[in-house]
């Protein structure tokens, strides 16, 4: 083939109008995420931007909004424990899930009812 692709450049996630605040909060304080800046075209539409690294999640307003449940991305994680106490100190609810060997992971949903996968694999 002639090309090849590189990583990952972003993950967008749905969320109903008027809700940047609730993302804010999640994804900026909660979980650490740093707000970046939209391109101004954009912003007009709504929705925010973050990123951790080289990780980014965009959340983009749809309207109807539905949750996506199934579908997900998954970030990898480094100290997971951690993240499980921070998590529940910041009153997020989180489920645990043991079904993929050699990975302690677990599934929170973000303001909106999108699912997201948190994962630290084991060595």
């Amino acid at each position: 083939m002639s090309f090849k692709f590189k990583e990952i450049d972003h993950v967008q996630l749905a969320a109903p109008k008027g809700s940047e605040n609730d993302a804010r909060k999640f994804f900026g304080e909660i979980l650490g995420f740093e707000e970046i800046e939209k391109p101004a075209e954009l912003k007009k539409r709504g929705g925010a931007w973050f990123q951790y690294g080289n990780c980014q999640i965009h959340i983009g307003i749809e309207e109807p909004f539905v949750p996506a449940r199934k579908a997900h991305p998954a970030l990898a994680v480094e100290n997971i424990d951690g993240l499980k106490q921070h998590l529940a100190s910041s009153g997020v609810e989180y489920i645990e899930d043991e079904k993929l060997p050699g990975a302690n992971r677990i599934y929170v949903h973000d303001p909106f009812g999108n699912r997201i996968e948190l994962l630290e694999w084991m060595d």
